[in-house]
Formats: structure tokens, sequence, C-alpha cells
């Protein structure tokens, strides 16, 4: 005669079983596609503060100034520390912000008259994408960025003509900007 098992078995062998079962569909779920939510988007019927977002919207970056001149042309602006990259049919195709150098170039219209693809810049920073277009007081002026993507760090009283850009905006920069082209400097 078999002998039967006390009940308390039964039940810690089932749950053993069931847990096994969960734990390998939960595995099993994790490697196979993701389902994407949709965002439902508030009909012209529904209330304002009904379904009002607390994110912040991203905004869209100031215009190209006015008075920056006509064709394709980088647009540096001293006061809004930007810059815009701006094609033959005077449409800005990107734009971005910029760390200044200690030195500001004057305002007016220039041509980028050299590129360099890499160097270690005056206050000490390995940078790539230098395109210079201005000289002031002795001091060269050029755009450029830091080649591990880093800001620059302050300039201890330096005299400094760089124009720091972010990493990717440096490289739009230099795919964008040739020997020649021109760059007007606003206020």
């Amino acid at each position: 005669m078999a002998a039967r098992l006390p009940s308390w078995a039964w039940v810690t062998g089932l749950t053993a079983g069931a847990t096994a079962a969960v734990v390998a569909l939960a595995v099993q779920a994790d490697h196979g596609p993701h389902p994407t939510a949709a965002v439902a988007k508030p009909g012209a019927s529904a209330s304002a503060g009904a379904h009002a977002s607390t994110a912040p919207k991203p905004s869209a970056p100031p215009a190209l100034p006015a008075a920056s001149g006509e064709g394709r042309r980088i647009v540096y602006s001293l006061g809004g520390k930007r810059v815009w990259l701006v094609d033959a049919t005077d449409k800005a195709t990107r734009s971005f912000t910029v760390w200044p150098g200690t030195v500001n170039p004057r305002l007016g219209r220039y041509s980028i008259t050299q590129r360099t693809q890499s160097l270690k810049g005056s206050d000490g920073v390995e940078v790539e994408h230098i395109m210079y277009f201005d000289k002031v007081s002795g001091v060269f002026i050029a755009f450029s960025n830091a080649l591990d993507g880093s800001s620059p760090p302050p300039a201890n009283g330096q005299k400094l003509g760089g124009i720091r850009l972010h990493k990717e905006d440096g490289a739009a920069l230099w795919s964008f900007g040739e020997k020649g082209t021109t760059v007007a400097v606003v206020s």
C-alpha cells in the first residue's frame, strides 16, 4: 500500500510549481516585443483643464536675427550666445547655444579663413573642428568644440577667442562651414 502524502506537501509542491511557471513566463515576456502606449490627445470637445499636461514643452530657438545678412551663412549672436546655420534660401537649418571666449569678435561680416581638424586650445583643452574667422588685439577668434565634449572651464583672466560648441554642434558646423563661408556677427 502506497503512503499517502500530507496536504502541506501537496500545497508546497503546487506553490513551488506555480512560482516556477510564473518566473518562466516573466523571462519569456522580458525577451519578447514590448508594446508602446499611444498617447491620447484631447479632442476639440475636451475641456482645456481636464487633460492639461504638466510636462514643459520644448521651446523653439529664437528667430534668426533680422540684420544678419542674406544667403548661406553662419550667424553668431554675441548677446544671445547662439549660432544659426542658414541655407541659401535664408532658412535657419540648425541653431544652438555656445560658450563665448573672453575676447569677442567685432560686429560685422567675415569669412572662414582657416580650418584645423584638432589641436590644443590656448586654455589647454584639446579641441576639434576649429574654424577661424577674426583676430582681435592679437587673439584669434574661432569656433571649436572640446574633444571630450565638455564645456570649457573658467578662463581665469586669460584672453581667449575660442567660441566653444557642444560636440554634436561642432560636427554640424564643421560640415556646414567650408573655407570662405560667411560668418555674420550680430549683437
